[in-house]
């Protein structure tokens, strides 16, 4: 025991220093830690590890974990008018993923209808804590980002159901209707116990006085995992249960939340060094030459294809429905978005672990497909974004801090950095005209912090601190977008920074 914890600790330490390198490069961290799995795997230090059930288990219980982390971290106010689409995507993109991936599959590999049904169903759902990480340094218009982020965390729950449907029944694939009704149901039984779950846990912890301030942290996570156990023993999706309840717990008013997202985050960031460590251990180098054809083959028609055809079809949908659709940029921009990571990995252990015919094949092409598209996409996000004119780099973001007051107050401390285009450069702080309950308390520029005064002239690449109360800061985030746009007299021009 005393070597495995030294090991493990060494693996941890490892992991977090190479965060580090990964976020100065660009490179997707998951990579670095799948390079240490395969490390200290069969080809590297010799640890034996082929378990794909064991894999399994601890895969989805890391996947929970690592939605209820970003339902609390999502902020509802900015996900809200991005949620129809996002549900869209997650169900009928979901869907059209599947179908053209298992079509391209079958025609262009000769694999049979279930392999590659089976295929299709495990690339079909984007991976959350790529998604996550990638939003939270590249900005993007609240709206994109909203759509990326609540996709990421609902699209989860249909793709398990789909694989475990294909993995489990016997006989001939089941029809288009039995998938409908079976996901159906457990959706519908998940979004319940999500939505009684996270209201009633919320209204207990505003009400119990807890005597140590570090409990309120694990209530909550344990919370979520009330929701995911209760949702799977009433047979519903407990991926979906547990972001729900997640989502709605962390927009909540609650004691020590600051410190609850600190915790969180902290806990995610353990699960997915566990996570892609185990699936990198999981792997047989050996076996991955074999698989890269295919692999690429099914990757391409995933990022050419299944995507961007998904997110058309989603955003027509959408349109029809009466809801503003994303512009053809932002549905460009949401097909190359679409980051595979550790989700399908981890799905493609449950045919493994169900002994499915050509499983393990299933498994060693999604590996090589997550390591080489998420080289491919994950880097070039930002220039895409530019070349696209999707990127916002003027969009407030929220600064967590652990500051008593600002809690006290109900106040928030937003961020916004003046970037090259935007005509904030040359107005001074009182031609801001905002609300009485904001303030611009500090400007970072050049390296140098000031206080500013009222007539102090904002320049670009002023990084801007402002302090503004929960009541007005939708006002101040418009007011900012408006004079960013369109100048000091925004107003007069009907520039009121909406979108």
């Amino acid at each position: 025991m005393d070597v495995w914890l030294l090991l493990g600790a060494a693996v941890v330490i490892a992991a977090v220093i190479s965060v580090r390198f990964a976020h100065r490069s660009g490179l997707p961290s998951l990579l670095i830690f799948l390079a240490l799995g395969l490390l200290l795997g069969e080809s590297g230090l010799g640890i034996q590890f082929e378990n794909a059930a064991l894999a399994q288990q601890i895969g989805l219980s890391a996947l929970a974990l690592i939605l209820a982390e970003g339902g609390l971290t999502t902020s509802w106010r900015q996900v809200r008018s991005a949620v129809p689409t996002a549900l869209v995507m997650a169900t009928v993109g979901v869907a059209v993923s599947i179908v053209v991936v298992a079509l391209a599959v079958e025609r262009l590999l000769g694999e049979d209808w279930r392999t590659a049904l089976v295929l299709g169903a495990v690339l079909a759902s984007t991976d959350a804590a790529a998604v996550f990480s990638v939003l939270r340094r590249l900005p993007l218009p609240p709206r994109l980002a909203g759509i990326l982020e609540a996709e990421s965390g609902f699209n989860d729950a249909p793709t398990v159901i789909v694989v475990v449907l294909l993995s489990q029944t016997p006989g001939p694939v089941p029809n288009p209707w039995q998938f409908v009704m079976e996901a159906g149901i457990e959706l519908v039984i998940g979004a319940a116990v999500g939505l009684l779950v996270g209201p009633l846990g919320a209204y207990a912890l505003r009400r119990i006085a807890l005597p140590v301030s570090g409990l309120y942290p694990i209530a909550v996570l344990a919370l979520t995992f009330v929701a995911y156990g209760g949702a799977a023993l009433l047979h519903g999706s407990g991926f979906l249960a547990v972001y729900i309840s997640a989502l709605i717990l962390g927009n909540t008013r609650l004691p020590h939340r600051s410190a609850t997202r600190g915790f969180a985050e902290g806990a995610a960031w353990l699960a997915q060094i566990g996570l892609f460590v185990m699936l990198g251990m999981l792997a047989s180098p050996m076996e991955m030459p074999s698989a890269i054809v295919p692999g690429m083959v099914a990757g391409l028609v995933l990022l050419l294809l299944a995507r961007p055809l998904s997110v058309t079809v989603s955003s027509f949908l959408v349109r029809l429905a009466g809801v503003a659709a994303p512009s053809w940029r932002e549905q460009a921009f949401l097909s190359w978005a679409g980051l595979r990571g550790a989700v399908p990995i981890v799905l493609a252990t449950i045919p493994w672990a169900s002994s499915v015919t050509g499983a393990e094949v299933v498994f060693n092409e999604v590996f090589v497909i997550v390591i080489a598209f998420t080289l491919l996409q994950g880097p070039t996000l930002p220039l895409v974004a530019r070349l696209l004119r999707v990127a916002a780099p003027d969009e407030a973001k929220d600064l967590e801090v652990e500051s008593a007051p600002l809690e006290e107050l109900n106040a928030d401390l937003l961020q916004v950095r003046v970037p090259p285009s935007s005509l904030l450069h040359g107005v001074e702080i009182f031609e801001l005209r905002l609300p009485a309950g904001a303030a611009v308390t500090l400007i970072v520029r050049e390296g140098r912090t000031f206080v500013p005064s009222d007539s102090t002239r904002i320049r670009t690449e002023d990084q801007l601190l402002l302090v503004t109360t929960a009541a007005c800061r939708d006002a101040v985030e418009r007011r900012l977008r408006a004079v960013s746009r369109r100048g000091k007299l925004a107003g007069w021009y009907g520039e009121h920074g909406v979108g």
